[in-house]
C-alpha cells in the first residue's frame, strides 16, 4: 500500500493526470504480486457498464446548455430585478443563481464558470473588491455538487449501492441552509462596507424579467419533482434535462444557434472523459483494495484500538480536507470510500448522513489551493493571478468549516426529507 501511495503522490507531483497516476500506480504494484493482467480491462469496462453513471453526462451537457443558450443570463436578470437593490443585492443575486444553477448541472467548476462569467463584471462594476468577487463566485459554484442533482452523489450512491434519489433528498435541506449563511454573509459584508443596491426595479420590469426567466426557473422543478415523484429514474431525468434545456434555448430564448453545438459536445465531453477515467482507474485501485483485503485490515485496525466516533469523524475531515487541496471530487470519493465503508458499519454511522459530510468536504476542496478547481475558474474568467481569489476565499473556508460542524452535530439536517420519502432506504 505504501509503495503504491508514493508513485500515485510522485506522478501526480510530475503533473501526470490523476487518472494516469492513479492506474499506473495501482498496474505496477499489481505487477509486482503476480497479479492477473488478463482482469483489468475487464474491471475497468464492468465499472464504467453502470446505467445510473449516464446521469453524469446527461447533467453535464444540460448544465452546458444552460450557460450557453441563455437560461443563466435570463435567470441573474429576473433575480436582480427582485433582489438587486438590497444591501448586497449583487452579492445575493451571485448566491441565489448559484443554487438554481446548481439544481441543473451538478457539477461544481459548471456552476462557478455559468455564473462568474456574468457576476464577476458586474460586481466588480458595482465597487467590490474583485478579490471579494472571485471568493463569493468560486464559493458560490460549491453549491453545484451539493444541492442536488449532484455528480458526487450519483458517484457515491453507485460506490456505497445507495439509494440516488435519497442521496438526493439527503443533501437538499443542507444545500439550502449553505445557501442561506452564504447570502447572510454576502449581507453582512455589504452593510459592514456600505455597499448599497442597484436601482430599484418597477413591478413592470420585475414582470416582465420573470415571465422572460421562467422558462429556465421551471428545469430544477422539472429535474427534481420528476426524480422525487418517482416517475422518472435520476439517468432518465437527465435526459429529459438536456431536451428541455434545448428545446427553450433554440425556439424560446432562440440564443443556441447551429454553430454552438460543436463547442458544447466538445467541452461536455471533455469534463465527461475526465470523469470516467477516474473511474476506470479508480476501479483498479478498487480491485487492488479487495485483493489484499485492505478495508478489512483498516477495519480490523479500528475495532481493536478502541477509538470513538467522534476521534474517527475528526480524522476523517481532517483527511479528506488535506485531500482536497491536491484531488478533485470523484478521485477522492472512489480511493477512500470502499476503505472507509466497512468502518461506518462498525461505528454505526448513517451512510446518507455521511454521504453529506463528506460532500461539504469535497466542496472545501473545490476552493482550497493548491488544485481548487473553482479558483482556477474564477481566476481565469477575471484574468487575475490565482493568489487573488485564494486570498478572496479564505473567510467562505472558515464560515464553511463552521457550516461543516454543524451539519455533523445534527444529522436530521441530512436525515429528515430522506426519512419522510424513503422510510425503507435510511430507516425511521
Amino acid at each position: 500500500m505504501l509503495t503504491l501511495l508514493i508513485s500515485f503522490f510522485v506522478l501526480l507531483f510530475l503533473r501526470v493526470p490523476v487518472a494516469i497516476s492513479l492506474a499506473l500506480s495501482t498496474i505496477f504494484v499489481l505487477m509486482q504480486s503476480n497479479f492477473n493482467m488478463n482482469m483489468m480491462p475487464q474491471r475497468i469496462f464492468t465499472a464504467l457498464d453502470s446505467f445510473p453513471m449516464m446521469a453524469i453526462p446527461g447533467f453535464v451537457l444540460a448544465g452546458v446548455i444552460m450557460a450557453r443558450g441563455g437560461i443563466s443570463k435570463y435567470l441573474i436578470e429576473a433575480l436582480k430585478s427582485w433582489v438587486g437593490h438590497l444591501p448586497g443585492g449583487l452579492a445575493v443575486v451571485t448566491i441565489l443563481a448559484s443554487g438554481i444553477f446548481a439544481a441543473i448541472s451538478g457539477s461544481s467548476p459548471a456552476t462557478a464558470a455559468a455564473i462568474g462569467s456574468i457576476m464577476i463584471p458586474a460586481l466588480v462594476a458595482g465597487g467590490y473588491d474583485k478579490k471579494y468577487a472571485l471568493g463569493l463566485v468560486a464559493a458560490g459554484g460549491t453549491l453545484g455538487i451539493l444541492i442536488p442533482p449532484s455528480v458526487p452523489l450519483i458517484i457515491y450512491g453507485i460506490t456505497s449501492e445507495e439509494s440516488i434519489g435519497a442521496l438526493f433528498m439527503a443533501g437538499l435541506l443542507p444545500g439550502i441552509g449553505l445557501l442561506a449563511v452564504l447570502i447572510i454573509a454576502a449581507v453582512f459584508y455589504a452593510k459592514k462596507n456600505g455597499f448599497k443596491g442597484s436601482a430599484k426595479a418597477t413591478w413592470g420590469e420585475r414582470g416582465r424579467a420573470s415571465l422572460k426567466a421562467i422558462w429556465g426557473a421551471f428545469l430544477p422543478i422539472l429535474i427534481l419533482g420528476s426524480i422525487y415523484s418517482g416517475a422518472v429514474t435520476p439517468t432518465e431525468s437527465a435526459v429529459i434535462a438536456v431536451v428541455y434545456g434545448l428545446i427553450v434555448s433554440i425556439f424560446v430564448y432562440r440564443e443556441f444557434k447551429i454553430k454552438d453545438f460543436r463547442p458544447v459536445i466538445v467541452e461536455s465531453i471533455n469534463v465527461t472523459a475526465m470523469i470516467f477515467l477516474i473511474i476506470g482507474a479508480a476501479s483498479l485501485f478498487g480491485l487492488y483494495l479487495t485483493n489484499n483485503q485492505i478495508p478489512q485490515a483498516v477495519g480490523a485496525w479500528i475495532a481493536e484500538s478502541e477509538m470513538n466516533v467522534w476521534i474517527f469523524m475528526l480524522i476523517v475531515n481532517l483527511l479528506f480536507f488535506v485531500l482536497g487541496m491536491f484531488l478533485e471530487a470523484v478521485s477522492i470519493i472512489l480511493i477512500t470510500l470502499p476503505i472507509l465503508l466497512p468502518i461506518l458499519d462498525h461505528f454505526g454511522i448513517n451512510l446518507y448522513h455521511f454521504a453529506i459530510i463528506m460532500v461539504i468536504n469535497l466542496e472545501l476542496g473545490m476552493i482550497t489551493p493548491p488544485v481548487g478547481l473553482n479558483l482556477f475558474v474564477v481566476s481565469g474568467i477575471a484574468k487575475e493571478k490565482l493568489s487573488v481569489a485564494v486570498k478572496g476565499v479564505i473567510p467562505f473556508i472558515v464560515l464553511m468549516i463552521a457550516y461543516l460542524v454543524i451539519v455533523i452535530l445534527f444529522p436530521q439536517l441530512s436525515l429528515w426529507l430522506p426519512s419522510i420519502t424513503n422510510p425503507g432506504v435510511v430507516g425511521p
